[in-house]
């Protein structure tokens, strides 16, 4: 339970501070020096950045509540581990190759270099997809083992959890792949406002990527049995 607490301690103060960036707390009505006419100014607050947050908070609980039940699940009788197929090594580094790469495409629109913004999306892209087929080929192992189908709470939790973080990242996929086609879509020549949007977008892929790498390390902690020492230390801290 510590560990749950702590866990969404952390999302929520992810969260926190990217909403006190998107201009919550700004008033743009006693701005000085505003002409009458500000139709084409940038709104102060943006209703991308506070939906993504939002969204975080309540995925990140989500997420949360799953390791609790895995926690507490765990601690039955009839839990037996399950081994861990070896590719979820491979589909980590891809994940982790993901998020860095979309990080160096929001270093990149910062700067303006598009060949850098349109390469950083597309390795992205690509090692997300391959993440997805390495979750698919441990599922397939599993399966091939005879674990599919058998009456086992550990391969259930399994299935549920990869498969639930497997789907958020189909859906930041549909994203990426918008945004991607605007990278690919404007010119070295496009107004700033268009390449602030892109760059917009971009941070916004990013942070979203940044975040599935966090739930997936997470996940990926209990599932190896890495937390098992932490857990037994936080319940000594219990009773």
């Amino acid at each position: 339970m510590v560990v749950t607490v702590i866990f969404i301690a952390l999302i929520a103060i992810l969260a926190g501070w990217w909403l006190s960036r998107q201009g919550l707390t700004a008033k743009p009505w006693l701005e000085v020096g505003v002409s009458g006419d500000a139709r084409g100014a940038e709104p102060s607050v943006r209703p991308t950045g506070i939906g993504l947050g939002a969204f975080l908070v309540v995925a990140g609980s989500l997420f949360s509540l799953l390791v609790s039940a895995y926690s507490m699940r765990k601690g039955m009788a009839d839990w037996q581990s399950l081994p861990m197929p070896t590719v979820l090594w491979f589909s980590t580094g891809l994940l982790i190759m993901s998020s860095v790469s979309l990080q160096t495409a929001v270093i990149a629109a910062r700067r303006g270099e598009h060949d850098a913004i349109r390469f950083g999306l597309f390795a992205a892209g690509a090692a997300s997809f391959g993440f997805l087929a390495g979750q698919l080929l441990a599922w397939r192992e599993l399966a091939a083992s005879g674990r599919f189908t058998a009456a086992d709470p550990s391969i259930a939790f399994f299935y549920l959890l990869t498969a639930l973080h497997g789907l958020h990242v189909l859906g930041g996929l549909v994203a990426l792949c918008r945004t991607t086609i605007k990278a690919v879509v404007l010119s070295a020549a496009c107004t700033p406002r268009a390449l602030g949007a892109l760059a917009r977008s971009v941070k916004l892929c990013a942070v979203y990527w940044h975040f599935l790498l966090l739930v997936w390390l997470v996940l990926f902690s209990f599932l190896m049995r890495w937390t098992d020492d932490l857990v037994a230390f936080c319940r000594g801290l219990l009773t």
